[in-house]
């Protein structure tokens, strides 16, 4: 999650452990910090993470509920296919990935290109 700050990620996590929408004060009440933080410090917080598509939310009443926009996982590849997308030579850095890949890594991408190839 290098793309977040430590205080987003601290918010993502508290969402991901959730087992429903919260609302800010949800999440404020289950951040461990190491400082005190302001409802609207979260609210911004909540606002910056849907905006960039980590966190959904749906109206409550005049309030927000807050939740993760995908699994970890998901949101972990999405972001590996934003850098891939945003790259001026995609093909180099895929190739550079793959160089770096370990051989569990690699074999996971040969049993996925496998299953592509037997499916098209």
């Amino acid at each position: 999650m290098a793309e977040l700050g430590r205080l987003e990620a601290a918010v993502m996590d508290v969402l991901w452990r959730a087992d429903q929408p919260l609302l800010v004060r949800d999440v404020l009440d289950g951040l461990t910090t190491d400082r005190a933080l302001a409802y609207t410090t979260v609210l911004t917080v909540l606002d910056n993470l849907h905006r960039k598509g980590w966190a959904a939310r749906e109206k409550d009443g005049k309030a927000y509920r807050y939740r993760p926009a995908g699994t970890r996982e998901e949101i972990t590849a999405r972001t590996l296919r934003q850098v891939l997308e945003t790259s001026t030579d995609p093909d180099l850095v895929l190739l550079h990935f793959a160089r770096s890949a370990s051989k569990r890594e690699l074999h996971i991408l040969k049993q996925v290109l496998h299953e592509r190839e037997a499916g098209a």
